[in-house]
């Protein structure tokens, strides 16, 4: 079925427009969420009018992934609205760094209630329509991060590093009534985010990287509908890499 709802958190960012693109392709129906207050909405339909251009139609509804009852509101309004859940994938995220010697309990707080307890608030939600209806594709963003480990970032790698444990457990849950759950680790990608990173730090990025550049969202979002595809179905509990060679497990 390619009509299948696909929804992505985080998505009006770069990763997020790309990973809708290909999703698209796809022919899936796309779903997408935006950060709750008024301050996103210009932000979030002026992301939506974009892909409008490009001819994809995208549903947006705000969503907080730290609370469990905003993606309980979330889910039922779509599935309301629109029809069940088939295809999630949890991008959202965020980064608050500093070393541990400096870092405070609310930065620790923060990352972990946005990268990884949101795994728990929106998998629970859609979990067991998708056991039931014996069709689903979760796919979690994790990071290089979360499998090397980074200075000045023990609590986002921390969360990334989580996602694994998570994902691998649904998976077995999920496997044996047609529900995957994988997780894809980008490495460095071409968004605007880290290209403010001064140059000098970002050539020597590049340059520890094999294939000698960074990556594109375009890379991301090709392993996310690979691992969302229908026929992707004997894939589960895994990790797929897509980090130009930078690190390799």
């Amino acid at each position: 079925m390619s009509n299948r709802i696909a929804v992505v958190t985080g998505a009006t960012g770069g990763l997020g427009k790309a990973m809708c693109q290909a999703l698209a392709a796809q022919g899936r129906k796309l779903v997408a969420s935006h950060l709750p207050g008024d301050e996103f909405v210009q932000e979030a339909k002026d992301w939506q009018a974009e892909l409008g251009n490009d001819g994809i139609e995208v549903a947006i509804y705000p969503l907080d992934v730290t609370d469990y009852d905003s993606c309980k509101t979330f889910v039922d309004t779509v599935e309301k609205e629109l029809g069940p859940i088939d295809i999630l994938v949890n991008n959202a995220g965020i980064t608050n760094d500093a070393p541990l010697k400096r870092m405070k309990p609310e930065q620790w707080n923060q990352v972990v209630n946005v990268n990884l307890n949101s795994m728990f608030n929106m998998c629970s939600q859609v979990f067991d329509g998708m056991c039931e209806r014996g069709f689903g594709r979760i796919v979690n963003i994790s990071s290089l991060n979360g499998e090397k480990g980074q200075f000045g970032q023990s609590n986002y790698a921390a969360t990334k590093a989580g996602i694994y444990g998570f994902t691998k457990s649904i998976a077995q849950e999920g496997a044996r009534k047609g529900v995957t759950a994988n997780a894809v680790s980008p490495g460095y990608v071409d968004t605007p985010m880290v290209r403010k990173v001064p140059e000098k730090i970002l050539n020597s990025i590049i340059e520890g990287i094999p294939v000698g550049r960074l990556g594109a969202p375009e890379d991301i979002a090709r392993a996310v509908s690979f691992l969302t595809a229908d026929e992707a179905g004997y894939i589960t509990g895994t990790n797929l890499s897509v980090n130009g060679g930078q690190y390799m497990s």
